[in-house]
């Protein structure tokens, strides 16, 4: 039995979920200007949603986050013994890891602007044991205009109506400021143009990529003429039997093949502009996916990969770093000091020399004034272990004497 099953396995029901309701949830979505409708499962169809979710979820999800306490004396420390620390870092609930977890949940959270996450405390003072990620598809959240509650339909069609303590509620950006708004219903134009710009390619190639011509026929064709000549055509179409191989016509006709140029033919213009488009919709840099610049060189590009951390990534860290203090700490463990923190560091390093260069002037070496960063906090930076006495400042060195 699931987790989720063995949740709802302690309540009665209390609705039934119709059929109707299923097929909506299934395969519902609104139709794009395009013509195209487009809903979640439709849209990750489309190669630069893929890639764009993917490069958000794998940048969350491979950064290490810990529970950390900040000390009296005004250093920090990771507050191992506290029980969220190993559902965040580690395992948030038995046979799952913080990877597939957080990877799973940014997926949620990009595409429908929600993610929900059932906490599971035990005891009196219910303590927080394992964090279980629901579909945002079997939640329905409600505002009485002070609290929130959430009914969660289980496999059976049951519904459990939960209080807002009880989930961890994460929100994208929001119109409202209780329910994230909906990527996809957003940039719902957007992605259908892409999914019929794909179609038409796809069709097109189907078709062997080949233009047709005109049959010119002297006599006038009746209906059953005109259906048996198009079921003929249709045997010596790209792929058919006699494919590649000369037509054979009677009754005075003349075939007369025409050209169609590369550029009508493959759409490259327009698809690489719905690219772009997608990627500004759901705030991707385009060479995050694989999408270069020709005029980029590995300096501008490197600056780009930095800019993805700072201006993509770090708004997801600090939204999931405030909702957990928020909702997995009690107001007494933040007065406490306790909050979550992601470390990107690994994702902000330079080349080794750069690194070296950076960490000789946070300590103050070689004439470079006031340090700022003690040797353990480099030395944390790059994963090593403190050494003693590394937790001061170093005291400032002479500057180098001048000729």
């Amino acid at each position: 039995m699931t987790w989720l099953g063995r949740l709802f396995g302690r309540s009665r029901p209390e609705a039934k979920f119709g059929s109707e309701d299923l097929w909506r949830e299934l395969f519902g979505g609104r139709e794009s200007r395009a013509g195209v409708t487009v809903n979640t499962a439709r849209a990750l169809e489309v190669a630069t949603v893929l890639a764009c979710v993917r490069v958000l979820a794998n940048g969350v999800a491979q950064v290490p986050v810990k529970v950390y306490r900040e000390e009296a004396s005004g250093g920090r420390s990771v507050a191992r013994e506290h029980p969220l620390h190993r559902l965040l870092h580690r395992e948030p609930a038995p046979g799952r890891t913080s990877f597939a977890f957080r990877e799973t949940l940014m997926f949620h959270l990009v595409m429908g602007g929600n993610a929900f996450v059932w906490k599971g405390q035990v005891g009196r003072d219910r303590e927080l044991r394992r964090l279980v990620l629901l579909e945002p598809s079997r939640v329905t959240v409600k505002n009485d205009g002070e609290r929130l509650s959430y009914r969660v339909r289980g496999d059976d069609g049951r519904i459990e109506v939960f209080d807002e303590d009880q989930i961890w509620h994460l929100r994208g950006p929001s119109w409202n400021g209780w329910m994230g708004l909906d990527a996809v219903r957003l940039a719902r134009d957007a992605i259908g143009l892409g999914i019929a710009l794909e179609e038409t390619q796809a069709d097109f190639q189907k078709g062997g990529a080949q233009t047709s011509g005109v049959l010119s026929i002297a006599n006038t064709l009746s209906p059953e003429r005109f259906e048996f000549l198009a079921a003929w055509l249709d045997k010596h179409a790209p792929g058919g039997p006699r494919a590649g191989k000369p037509l054979v016509v009677d009754q005075g006709t003349t075939y007369t093949p025409r050209s169609m140029t590369g550029r009508d033919a493959q759409m490259i213009e327009s698809r690489k502009h719905q690219i772009e488009e997608i990627c500004r919709a759901l705030g991707v840099l385009p060479i995050m996916i694989g999408y270069a610049d020709k005029t980029a060189t590995y300096a501008s590009a490197e600056q780009m990969f930095l800019a993805h951390v700072v201006h993509t990534l770090s708004p997801w860290f600090e939204r999931i770093e405030q909702s957990a203090d928020v909702s997995l700490l009690t107001a007494e463990e933040r007065a406490a000091g306790l909050y979550v923190k992601f470390n990107p560091n690994a994702l902000m390093r330079g080349a080794a020399a750069d690194r070296a260069e950076f960490y000789t002037k946070a300590l103050g070496a070689g004439g470079h004034g006031t340090a700022w960063m003690t040797p353990n906090e480099v030395r944390a930076l790059e994963e090593l272990d403190p050494i003693d006495g590394g937790e001061k400042l170093p005291s400032p060195e002479p500057a180098p004497p001048t000729a």
